[in-house]
């Protein structure tokens, strides 16, 4: 029995049914990343005495029948930005190596309580800027499906863990593409969710108006059945929303938590947009093959596929970097060596104190975002440059709204090429930042969207596909990806 080979869901009915213990399932777990980590780098934290201590408490739990759930006992990676009480959360920074937080964020406090196991908190993009994993303060993470190129960012670490078979499935967070691009890079299937649906309490800001957390799996089922445990409405964060109180026909379709529900094999009358301005110039060719092949499958069951004009797509990437970077600079600001984080060794006075432990303890990315936010926010330059940012993402939102008018689901790349060699992309932000044009929108108008396996290029490097759905319209996307991943099985084709 190859455990770390499982699907969270199939790992957790093992673990119900007796089949095998918790500790056994850590154990494997722990044996795989002794096996492959010296060559992919996915963690920057191990768990391993406080996770077999943990798997003995929910061993009790599952055989006294109080833990129930398809998750219960079954291992988990931890993206590092998401804190974890008295466990390192570094957010792969040097101002942050020391950092052991008193509370653990909402969406890992719930995954506790339907029984998971935590193995360790995976690497990242220092402050999960970045598009490769390559601006960690502990180095680079590598693709498992190819050594020499990059498992994408800045959730590469979760993405990596899950595609080694390190982590059953993984935590990771979306500013602008941070679940979805990586998940398309490795092979993976990763889900960023309506804003305002898993909580953000706990979770280390980037852009708070952008960043929602999400689950990266094996398949779809697994992802589904993630988000059934870490969605919630939580009083401690502001932005969270009760979906409960939004009942199916008030305008918001099937608001609910009930995600598994949509795991149904069939998109018969479903009506699948193609933007035209998704597929012009700058797009791959292999990656637009095998993206429309995919679209087709869905034909051949009954979907509805019809090409559209989205507009506005240029107007995206500049949008998000005002608006990730003026709230990067703000967000940010609390790191100054006073009260918590990293503190320079020699200084002159307060002021200096201040310069030297940001210039030390930030890396090239992180300082270049929050010079260019400091810049947008300043006195002359608000108007011109982030209340016209704002603006326009309130134009990306009523596009959307208007396509959603027309279409259930909307397809897109996840991203314009296939994993870069590392080393390739650092050399030049400006094209790194081009590289999210196709995932930044829907953290803009706050939509879900989930990204799945659809082939692999002449390379043999993965290619994924992106489905966006409307706001609460998770159940669609998720459907729409089962139904897809499903008839690629049953045709036997390689994901």
């Amino acid at each position: 029995m190859d455990i770390t080979s499982m699907t969270a869901v199939e790992l957790g009915k093992k673990l119900r049914e007796r089949e095998l213990s918790v500790a056994e399932a850590v154990n494997a777990f722990f044996e795989q990343i002794d096996r492959v980590e010296g060559d992919v780098h996915s963690f920057v934290t191990l768990n391993r005495e406080g996770a077999l201590k943990r798997a003995e408490e929910v061993q009790k739990q599952i055989d006294g029948g109080t833990l129930t759930g398809p998750l219960a006992g079954v291992p988990v990676a931890v993206k590092d930005n998401l804190c974890t009480k008295g466990m390192l959360t570094t957010c792969c920074s040097k101002m942050l190596e020391n950092f052991k937080p008193t509370f653990t964020a909402e969406a890992v406090c719930n995954l506790e309580k339907a029984g998971a196991v935590i193995l360790g908190k995976t690497n990242m993009d220092e402050f999960a800027m970045g598009s490769t994993t390559e601006t960690s303060y502990y180095g680079v993470t590598r693709n498992p499906r190819n050594l020499n190129h990059v498992p994408g960012g800045s959730s590469g670490g979760s993405c990596a863990a899950v595609a080694a078979c390190e982590s059953p499935y993984a935590l990771g967070s979306d500013t602008g593409g941070s679940i979805r691009q990586p998940s398309s890079f490795c092979g993976v299937v990763g889900l960023k969710p309506t804003y305002g649906t898993v909580s953000r309490y706990g979770l280390i800001a980037y852009g708070s108006s952008l960043d929602q957390i999400g689950p990266i799996a094996k398949d779809v089922t697994d992802c589904a059945a993630i988000l059934e445990v870490i969605a919630s409405y939580d009083s401690k964060d502001s932005t969270s929303i009760d979906r409960l109180k939004y009942p199916e026909g008030a305008g918001l379709n099937r608001a609910g938590y009930d995600f598994m529900s949509a795991l149904v094999n069939d998109v018969s009358g479903m009506r699948i947009g193609i933007p035209k301005d998704y597929f012009g110039d700058g797009l791959d060719t292999e990656v637009k093959e095998k993206i429309l092949s995919a679209v087709k499958l869905m034909e051949d069951r009954g979907a509805i596929v019809e090409e559209f004009d989205l507009s506005l797509v240029k107007y995206a990437i500049p949008a998000y970097y005002v608006i990730a970077s003026a709230e990067a600079s703000s967000n940010l600001s609390r790191f100054d060596g006073v009260k918590y984080g990293y503190r320079t060794e020699e200084y002159e006075g307060l002021h200096n104190m201040y310069k030297k432990t940001r210039s030390e303890g930030f890396g090239a990315e992180v300082k270049r975002r929050i010079m260019l936010g400091s810049f947008v926010l300043s006195s002359g330059y608000y108007d011109a440059y982030y209340l016209k940012a704002l603006k326009t993402k309130a134009l990306i939102k009523e596009a959307f709204d208007r396509a959603f008018a027309s279409f259930d689901v909307i397809i897109a790349p996840a991203a314009p090429t296939t994993a870069p060699e590392l080393g390739k992309s650092l050399s030049d932000p400006l094209k790194m930042y081009l590289g999210d044009i196709y995932t930044i929108s829907v953290n803009l108008a706050g939509l879900p969207g989930i990204s799945v396996p659809v082939g692999e290029d002449s390379k043999g490097l993965p290619i994924g596909m992106q489905l966006i759905g409307n706001c609460f319209d998770e159940h669609k996307i998720i459907r729409a990806a089962y139904t897809l991943e499903q008839t690629r099985k049953t045709a036997n084709l390689r994901m």
